[in-house]
């Protein structure tokens, strides 16, 4: 079943980038940005994590937590963070059980073969842990200003 708007967001407790562990339940208070991407260091996921990057003190300002979700390892986004300067959290989700719970772990197709991914998406929750706004199959340009203005407007 997907998730829709108005949705309590799945709960989830994963390992992140530098040894901390990023759980929704602490981040209570807070819009949160959880944008799943398929894999770090590819061309279309570092302009991605670079747009976010750059606004973060804006998003700080909006009181919204920026949080990136690959099935990448923990060493994986410690390098990824580390090239890119990037200084808001990354987790890591190898069981996939979070991807699947959000409803993102999907079959995708290239070149005919079919295969299961991650279909980039951004999911922006408020302030009580509700789905706010959902960004399907997300074209990288300009998102994360647009997820800015959304973080801005939701209450």
């Amino acid at each position: 079943m997907a998730l829709e708007t108005g949705d309590p967001a799945p709960d989830f407790a994963l390992p992140g980038a530098g040894g901390e562990t990023i759980r929704l339940a602490d981040l209570k208070g807070h819009k949160v940005v959880l944008y799943f991407y398929p894999k770090d260091d590819t061309s279309g996921c570092t302009l991605e994590a670079q747009g976010f990057n750059a606004l973060l003190d804006a998003f700080t300002a909006a009181n919204a937590k920026v949080i990136g979700v690959s099935p990448d390892s923990v060493k994986s986004h410690d390098k990824f963070r580390a090239k890119y300067g990037l200084t808001f959290p990354l987790a890591s989700d190898e069981a996939k059980a979070m991807l699947e719970a959000y409803g993102v772990w999907v079959e995708k197709s290239m070149y005919g073969r079919k295969y299961m991914g991650v279909e980039r998406t951004t999911m922006l929750l408020d302030r009580e842990g509700r789905i706010g706004r959902i960004w399907p199959k997300v074209k990288v340009p300009g998102h994360a200003d647009e997820v800015l203005q959304a973080a801005r407007d939701l209450a």
